[in-house]
């Protein structure tokens, strides 16, 4: 099983990355995680640009998301709203069928409880892009900045406790998704 990991943050050592870092480390041995990173790298979205043949950095987003049982993502909030390069990031999948039907969940890490708002326009574009949100995957859990040890993980067991339920949940709900579906072919 594949567990697709997006940050929204290109902070280096950002809570978010943080965050991703510590659920990939909490997946099960039979879970192959993968931290997307090349954000900064997609051009600005161009419906004109989403043709054959694709910018090189946009087919590897839609490749990775084509191989993902699973989708965890993590997002600061930027002005009330989701981060400009990771709406970009969003705005490359859609059209591409990479989200439709995908488990998908997400860890709201910020350390003072709000991006409410963020989360909120998250959960529109994965609606209307199709995925499958699993509501148990979802969590709001505050990540103050000095609980990120110098490994970029999180060592806290209360704050690992719920990331790895949210990892737990969103594999099982892939996991079933991918048993009807091999059931309904």
């Amino acid at each position: 099983m594949n567990l697709l990991l997006i940050g929204g943050s290109l902070r280096n050592q950002s809570v978010n990355a943080a965050v991703l870092a510590t659920a990939a480390e909490l997946a099960r041995a039979s879970v192959q995680p993968v931290i997307y990173e090349r954000m900064a790298d997609l051009p600005h979205f161009n419906p004109d640009d989403d043709r054959h043949p694709l910018p090189e950095p946009v087919a590897d987003l839609r490749e990775a998301l084509e191989r993902a049982d699973a989708l965890l993502l993590s997002t600061p909030e930027y002005a009330g709203s989701l981060p400009g390069s990771f709406k970009n990031l969003l705005d490359w999948t859609i059209g591409g069928g990479g989200l439709y039907r995908l488990p998908a969940g997400w860890i709201n890490p910020s350390s003072h409880g709000g991006s409410k708002d963020t989360y909120a326009a998250l959960r529109i574009v994965l609606e209307r892009a199709g995925a499958s949100i699993v509501e148990s995957a979802c969590a709001d859990i505050p990540v103050p900045r000095e609980a990120v040890g110098p490994n970029g993980r999180i060592a806290a067991p209360e704050i690992r406790d719920v990331i790895g339920r949210a990892v737990s949940e969103l594999l099982e709900a892939a996991k079933v998704q991918r048993e009807q579906t091999t059931r309904g072919s």
